[in-house]
């Protein structure tokens, strides 16, 4: 039987915090009032001096988390190896970045951290020690774009298995389960010089149950004519390479990996009047994750904030709280 359990990424109220709207503690009460029972931290952006913060930081954190009653659930870690022009991390660099991340997690009471998508698989086995010190697990986000056709991403894979560690894991995130193209990327691309032509071809693709990502591997990178032929501006030949970042797996292509599981981003672009989401299917996700006895968080992670069209404002509370109430219903359908 299954327990699934809600949760809010902060990033999706990003743009709230970081043009002062709310604070933290605004956001953490927000959160709870929306009906989530976790919240996904991103230490870098709301926790000052972070991944060291001082106490004070520290016990005000754990004062919100008294007062909402929300579980901390999982830090979002960034794993930033172009730190330097002239060459990239060393392998001991990386290990001791994240090791930091690993103590700050446990001084926030989160036991898992999110390793940002394409972190190099060879430091797994150097921090398990530390993850074991500190029980913090790590796991990679498997993103839209950088997912399992990906050669770091198979690594990645392929190491987990080898260490066979609870300490070692995945973040799913729902954007390779696009079943349409998101709407509001649409309207946004459009509005700033893209081809309509061009979203009426990528949203062919969707209709014939594949996507822009497929059409590429199986084109070795080539666009295909009926593509150039929809491209007409200038402003396609930017726009057109970021296309490839909504794909359209079935739920079948996590049977293998369902016990490595340890957290999903439901991605949201888009919450309808109606209750789904435009662009994905999450009453059809859950089901699958109950089915496979999925015990975990899943978390909202709004990112149609990015494609809010020019003079409109952010609707990130609304949109938080649409996806939330519309999860919460399918949960009580689909576990009663």
């Amino acid at each position: 039987m299954s327990k699934i359990k809600t949760c809010v990424s902060l990033y999706s109220l990003q743009d709230e915090y970081l043009n002062k709207r709310m604070d933290l503690g605004e956001i953490m009460r927000f959160v709870k009032e929306a009906g989530a029972e976790g919240v996904e931290l991103l230490p870098d952006q709301m926790l000052k001096g972070a991944p060291e913060p001082d106490e004070e930081t520290i016990r005000h954190w754990h004062s919100l988390l008294e007062e909402t009653g929300l579980t901390p659930v999982i830090a979002d870690v960034f794993l930033n190896t172009n730190l330097y022009k002239n060459r990239t991390l060393t392998k001991k660099e990386c290990v001791e970045l994240l090791e930091k991340e690993i103590r700050q997690a446990s001084r926030l009471g989160i036991h898992l951290i999110r390793l940002v998508s394409m972190t190099p698989c060879w430091v797994l086995e150097d921090l398990l020690p530390c993850c074991e010190q500190y029980d913090v697990a790590v796991a990679l986000e498997i993103h839209a774009g950088m997912a399992f056709d990906v050669p770091e991403t198979k690594a990645f894979i392929e190491e987990m298995k080898r260490l066979d560690s609870k300490y070692i894991g995945l973040v799913i995130d729902t954007g390779i389960f696009c079943r349409r193209m998101p709407r509001v990327v649409r309207d946004y691309e459009v509005s700033i010089g893209t081809s309509p032509e061009v979203f009426d071809y990528m949203d062919s693709l969707f209709e014939q149950n594949t996507d822009f990502h497929q059409v590429l591997l199986k084109n070795n990178g080539q666009y295909p004519e009926e593509l150039k032929q929809a491209m007409k501006s200038e402003h396609d030949q930017i726009s057109v390479p970021l296309l490839d970042g909504y794909e359209n797996y079935p739920y079948e292509a996590l049977d293998d990996l369902m016990p490595y599981i340890k957290h999903f981003h439901l991605k949201t672009f888009e919450m309808t009047p109606e209750g789904p989401e435009y662009s994905m299917d999450y009453k059809g996700l859950l089901q699958y994750l109950h089915e496979h006895g999925y015990d975990g968080y899943v978390s909202t992670e709004y990112e149609g904030n990015r494609f809010t069209l020019a003079g409109c404002k952010m609707r990130e509370k609304e949109q938080v709280a649409m996806q939330q109430a519309y999860i919460h219903t399918c949960l009580k359908e689909i576990q009663g």
